[in-house]
């Protein structure tokens, strides 16, 4: 079953243009980028999705020339599906790992504009760099991220709840059954998390142990990537300066307590690249004083979330050994207290 996400609005939005650009989509691994794309390929007559991590054979098309109207026709002869303007929805997920791909796309915009070209990809930020050219101004970005709180509720069948709660003011508040109901996805939501895969095993069994383990391997899984983020970077140091930013997410950023004797530069690196590949969110002090908010900012002082709420309280565990009377706080507290006490965490 597919659960809708907010950037369905937008993919949906992109196609029926008359005019489009291919789009980049970017995000952490395992948000649900290549879902997202194969729930609009529903929208067009054909769909060709092309992995060129699992079917390297497509990468040869792309390293004798960029030239797209050779690559598109030799593509779909190897897929054996039609590849028509206006017709089908071209989908090259894991471009990350063909440079020679990412360069094209410029040349879909000037060559097949009425091609609809979706390309995805995990650790994308780390390969942009490498690449002399990126077609500025003919590729356009968007950006993904773990489900919402609301679609968290549609994914659990709670949209009239999520439509009270929007059409309620300080002059009709919510009922306080619906406040209450409300109240306790949210407890459910902060434990469970917005990944795809923690969420949808909680829609089918309601167990926050099989979420749980869901949420190791994920975990797990972003650790194995940590040795293709830079060569020269520890991957122990990416590990435990993860782990830190979970610790800290309450607070400035200190990176002297970050485990090991790691120098501050070091720790700065592994902080740089984590953010890079979207794991963690930095947030910045502003003194607001005025619009925009930038102008006073300080960057000096910044915290440092997880992109996951679920992620995070697990490497809590990982790091902090139990942390029951955390999560037990999260399920029992009264709504008003829910934030306070987790600041201390």
């Amino acid at each position: 079953m597919y659960y809708e996400r907010i950037i369905d609005q937008y993919l949906s939005e992109w196609a029926t243009r008359a005019t489009h650009k291919p789009v980049l989509l970017r995000g952490a691994r395992q948000v649900g980028k290549s879902t997202a794309v194969r729930h609009l390929g529903e929208q067009f007559k054909y769909f060709v999705e092309i992995n060129l991590e699992k079917q390297s054979d497509y990468k040869i098309l792309f390293q004798q020339n960029l030239d797209v109207k050779r690559i598109v026709p030799q593509m779909a002869a190897m897929h054996g599906t039609p590849i028509i303007p206006g017709q089908t929805l071209l989908f090259i997920d894991e471009i990350q790992d063909c440079q020679e791909a990412i360069m094209s796309l410029r040349y879909f915009k000037e060559d097949l504009p009425e091609l609809h070209v979706v390309a995805a990809g995990s650790l994308l930020e780390f390969v942009l760099d490498d690449i002399p050219t990126f077609g500025v101004g003919r590729i356009h970005s968007m950006y993904m991220y773990p489900m919402t709180f609301d679609e968290f509720l549609l994914a659990n069948d709670e949209r009239l709840l999520m439509e009270a709660r929007n059409q309620a003011s300080p002059a009709s508040p919510l009922p306080t059954p619906l406040h209450d109901k409300l109240t306790s996805l949210l407890r459910t939501f902060m434990l469970v998390g917005g990944m795809p895969e923690s969420v949808v095993k909680w829609v089918e069994t309601h167990d926050y142990l099989q979420c749980q383990e869901v949420q190791d391997d994920l975990i797990t899984g972003y650790e194995a990537d940590f040795p293709k983020y830079k060569k020269k970077i520890d991957p122990q140091l990416l590990r435990m300066t993860m782990r830190s930013a979970a610790q800290q997410a309450t607070k400035k950023f200190m990176y002297s307590q970050v485990p090991g004797e790691y120098k501050t530069a070091e720790v700065k690196k592994a902080l740089d690249l984590l953010i890079k590949a979207n794991i963690i969110i930095p947030v910045t002090h502003t003194n607001s004083n005025g619009l925009p908010l930038g102008d006073g900012k300080d960057d000096g002082i910044r915290k440092m979330l997880v992109l996951d709420t679920g992620l995070m309280l697990r490497l809590l565990n990982m790091t902090m050994g139990d942390i029951t009377e955390l999560t037990t706080h999260i399920l029992t507290a009264t709504a008003a207290d829910l934030t306070p006490p987790l600041s201390h965490a």
